[in-house]
């Protein structure tokens, strides 16, 4: 089974490398199953709203993802709690609608798939800890017992984070990845346990940016330039930026990982 993770779609831009490539991507390396996280999909670059995620089904997604920024459209806290495949970081606060974890079907409907969504502590939005809501969930979706394969989206600001979570589901999930950076990092691996890593798989969007909005209003902010205004995306290129996991049935962990840097400016 093949694995194909995404990360943040940013604006306009992300969208339409998503609509534009992902159907190629999914034939060309025969992709079992898709997640993408969808937290910054909006024109605005903040939240997603019920248009955006369909449009992502018909691309050819299965689970969407998300972060902080899952409440800025108001639509999505009626959205989330009729869209199972549309979730929220679990270790929100108690009672928040929608999920942070849940079980689906591969696209031939062959395997069971958990996919757990988990957001950082540190320079994040408040929110209860991460660790221990990692530990609980882990010992209720158990790889090979309730779940065929096992993916985690480590939504976090620093990357000591992301890679103590990493360590934490070795050798219990099929793949740990980190989002929210932007910024693809190099360290693409299988760690000792057999769980595929990386510690930030970037966004998909306009590179040609800071990190995805326009970087003209962007450096004008940085010097507080009195003709600055709210951020917004940059509407360039997109590059579709994640990994690809094979993955081994017997066991439910990784066999390899492959990072995917496809089109725009980043893949030049």
């Amino acid at each position: 089974m093949n694995l194909l993770i995404l990360g943040d779609v940013m604006g306009v831009s992300g969208r339409k490398v998503l609509s534009n490539k992902l159907p190629d991507v999914i034939k060309k390396n025969k992709i079992d199953f898709v997640i993408v996280n969808g937290e910054n999909a909006s024109d605005d670059g903040k939240g997603i709203t019920q248009d955006i995620t369909d449009d992502f089904f018909r691309a050819g997604v299965d689970v969407i993802t998300s972060g902080n920024h899952i409440w800025d459209k108001k639509e999505t806290i009626y959205l989330i709690e009729k869209e199972n495949r549309l979730l929220r970081p679990a270790n929100l606060a108690a009672g928040s609608p929608g999920k942070g974890y849940n079980v689906y079907f591969s696209k031939h409907k062959e395997f069971k798939v958990g996919v757990i969504n988990l957001m950082g502590n540190v320079f994040m939005r408040k929110t209860e800890d991460v660790f221990k809501k990692a530990k609980e969930i882990r010992n209720k979706m158990k790889l090979k017992i309730d779940v065929d394969f096992l993916i985690v989206d480590f939504h976090g600001e620093i990357t000591s984070e992301k890679m103590a979570a990493g360590h934490f589901f070795d050798g219990q999930a099929t793949c740990v990845v980190g989002t929210h950076t932007h910024v693809p990092t190099a360290d693409t691996r299988i760690l000792e346990g057999g769980t595929a890593y990386q510690t930030d798989i970037g966004m998909c969007g306009d590179y040609n940016s800071v990190i995805g909005m326009n970087k003209e209003n962007s450096i004008k902010r940085f010097f507080k330039d009195k003709d600055a205004v709210s951020h917004f995306p940059a509407e360039g290129e997109g590059t579709l930026s994640g990994v690809i996991v094979e993955t081994d049935f017997e066991t439910g962990l990784a066999k390899k990982i492959t990072r995917l840097i496809y089109g725009g400016s980043l893949a030049n």
